[in-house]
């Protein structure tokens, strides 16, 4: 595998990416397994979720587990700053789900509880498709606060009042995402989702996570993202720092 990436666009070359309405059959430059997939750079290179996200993967499950704050949008900022966290990516899927559930049971101090949960996460997050925003209507950072409520309330296809909160938390931060518009942006979304997350969790579950009403971060992520809606977006601000 190459030691050196773009942490935008394409890894391999930096060069625009470039999505399609049709599937077609492609190879991932890194792993050399076939796909069907619908977006290649212009250059036509392709890489698979697994391996765009596999460093950061194991970087947001090892930092999840060892830390001890409770800010899960601080949390978030740490990590985004490591340049195995691409601008834009499915490891955002993981990320989510990861800081909430990490500030929850650091919030209750349950550690040894907050690993395995982790754990439970990161399974389910592989699930979450790359593009998911656009192509499925379902942005992954929403599909993650799911994930969290799921895991912290032990729901199933069958259970009840957990099932509903599982699903009502998804929804409320979909719509807060669809209020804002796109086009994507994996730090504004989950920065949003994070948000509603912790509220959420305040309204039902009576535990604070941060002071989301008089804390909001600053994104300076937005030089690596050719889409940035600036002035548009709720963290935009033309001075850097978070």
């Amino acid at each position: 595998m190459m030691n050196y990436k773009h942490t935008s666009d394409c890894m391999i070359c930096g060069r625009e990416l470039i999505y399609f309405e049709e599937y077609k059959e492609v190879e991932c430059l890194y792993c050399h397994n076939k796909f069907k997939a619908n977006v290649t750079c212009l250059d036509g290179h392709y890489v698979c979720d697994g391996c765009h996200s596999m460093d950061a993967i194991g970087l947001i499950e090892k930092y999840c587990q060892e830390t001890d704050k409770t800010n899960p949008i601080k949390m978030a900022i740490e990590l985004m700053k490591n340049p195995s966290i691409n601008m834009h990516g499915p490891e955002h899927h993981f990320l989510v789900p990861a800081v909430l559930i990490a500030s929850y049971y650091n919030a209750l101090d349950k550690k040894d509880e907050k690993k395995r949960k982790l754990a439970v996460a990161k399974t389910r997050a592989k699930d979450i498709k790359g593009g998911f925003c656009g192509f499925y209507g379902n942005c992954g950072a929403a599909v993650g606060t799911g994930i969290y409520v799921s895991i912290i309330t032990g729901a199933s296809p069958l259970t009840k009042d957990s099932w509903g909160l599982a699903n009502l938390m998804t929804g409320t931060a979909l719509i807060a995402l669809a209020k804002i518009g796109g086009p994507r942006c994996c730090k504004r979304n989950s920065f949003t989702a994070i948000k509603e997350a912790a509220k959420f969790t305040k309204e039902h579950f009576n535990i604070k996570l941060y002071d989301y009403d008089d804390y909001s971060p600053t994104c300076n992520f937005r030089l690596k993202n050719r889409e940035c809606i600036k002035e548009q977006c709720p963290y935009y601000s033309k001075l850097k720092g978070n």
